[in-house]
């Protein structure tokens, strides 16, 4: 085992942490909700297909979603009960997305997968890609894919850095499944057939860094407190020194990067033998009652949610699915857990931008603290002017959409609304 400091990065932002409103509170089980909305594209790449028909009942742990492609990721009922509908939602998010609704029965009934007859390296991927776990920091990127590269890795890095701000699941997760987070670890360096594993931990989490000082095999290394810490890119660089190209992945680079939970989720499928069926989240901000650290099953209402951390405020004036810098805002309660939910914020004046943009004053505050060295005042003027190839020729496909340009303007330009929606028009027109 060894513990080194991790190296600096000269752009990104310093933010206030906001962690302190529950990072001491252990997590708590949620009880099973009434219903579950089981949304059928909770991973990047094609949505599942769902394999269950109106009226069927279901166990927990039941396939009810089946991967439709390489990219893409099995559902599994998280409750017991009977499937009363499958259609199209518009969830909180202003998304028309498929679901599988199932009412709650109480019986608890649950489906495991049988035991793995040999642990080597495509037993464990295969149980991976079965269980339907994906990438659960955000980005939701089926795990069995990243776990088969085209090349062979020399590294994988776990990160347990958590720089966004207000989040206190995964930090809590170190505390409280240590053991258990090392397992899943071991399991994914050997399904990687990799020796060097690199956990990354932000300075402002002593207890998690001691915490995996026990452990021999691992190499963990002490982050700086800056945002965005967490992206994949500055990860790679602040614990390697290696520099992933623009325009190339991690595996480009010899690395595999994965998150806490999503640790958590191998060892439960290889050990327990349990699909992905629930996640933890944080609940959290001055508009909620009680900020919380919840363990609750997929497809969980967010009126639930809010209903078990003693209801909102009379002042929460913005919901956000996430954290406050790369979260989106929600138009309702109407939304329903997912898998890669990391975050339910609860808003009030003061903790979020309520004010109209005005123009752009030219500062260049926003290229001066852009983590990827991006102009984002330029994409977003040629974005809004409709002209995506200049867009992309300054560099939209390349932005993390992390937020720091946004969070540091003056004029409160929504630039990574703007970045985005240039993104999706790039990919729409193949530009």
């Amino acid at each position: 085992m060894s513990i080194r400091k991790g190296k600096n990065y000269p752009y990104g932002i310093h933010v206030k942490d906001m962690k302190e409103l529950c990072s001491n509170s252990p997590i708590e089980v949620m009880p099973s909700p009434d219903t579950v909305y089981l949304c059928m594209s909770q991973h990047i790449g094609a949505p599942a297909n769902p394999v269950v028909a109106v009226g069927d009942k279901v166990k927990k742990g039941q396939l009810v979603g089946e991967a439709s492609g390489p990219v893409s990721a099995n559902v599994y009922s998280s409750i017991c009960g009977e499937v009363v509908a499958i259609e199209d939602i518009v969830n909180g998010l202003g998304q028309k997305q498929k679901y599988v609704v199932v009412k709650n029965d109480g019986s608890n009934e649950e489906v495991l997968f049988p035991e793995i007859e040999n642990r080597l390296p495509p037993a464990l991927i295969e149980r991976i890609r079965l269980a339907g776990i994906v990438g659960l920091g955000g980005a939701g990127f089926p795990t069995a894919v990243k776990l088969t590269p085209k090349s062979q890795l020399d590294c994988l890095i776990i990160n347990g850095a958590e720089c966004e701000p207000y989040l206190n699941c995964d930090y809590r997760l170190m505390l409280e499944r240590t053991d258990d987070i090392y397992k899943g670890i071991k399991y994914v360096a050997k399904a990687l057939n990799v020796k060097n594993i690199i956990l990354g931990i932000e300075e402002n989490k002593p207890k998690a860094i001691e915490a995996f000082k026990i452990y021999e095999d691992l190499d963990v290394v002490i982050l700086k407190k800056q945002y965005p810490m967490g992206s994949e890119k500055h990860l790679i660089y602040c614990t390697t020194g290696r520099k992933v190209p623009v325009g190339k992945m991690p595996f480009d680079v010899g690395v595999c990067v994965q998150n806490i939970k999503t640790m958590i989720a191998c060892y439960e499928a290889i050990d327990l033998n349990k699909p992905l069926t629930e996640t933890v989240m944080t609940v959290s901000g001055y508009g909620i009652n009680t900020p919380k650290n919840i363990k609750l099953a997929l497809g969980t209402p967010f009126t639930d949610v809010t209903d078990f951390c003693g209801g909102m405020k009379d002042g929460a004036i913005k919901l956000v699915a996430g954290g406050p810098m790369m979260g989106k805002a929600l138009v309702g309660l109407n939304h329903y857990s997912r898998k890669t939910d990391s975050g339910l914020l609860v808003l009030v004046d003061g903790e979020t931008n309520v004010s109209q943009p005005t123009n752009c004053i030219n500062c260049a505050k926003c290229a001066k603290n852009c983590p990827m060295r991006l102009m984002p005042m330029y994409i977003e003027s040629y974005a809004l002017a409709g002209d995506f190839v200049n867009a992309k020729k300054y560099g939209a496909m390349n932005c993390l959409e992390c937020g720091s340009c946004a969070y540091n303007c003056p004029a409160k330009r929504s630039l990574v609304q703007s970045i985005s929606m240039a993104k999706n028009k790039i990919r729409e027109l193949k530009i």
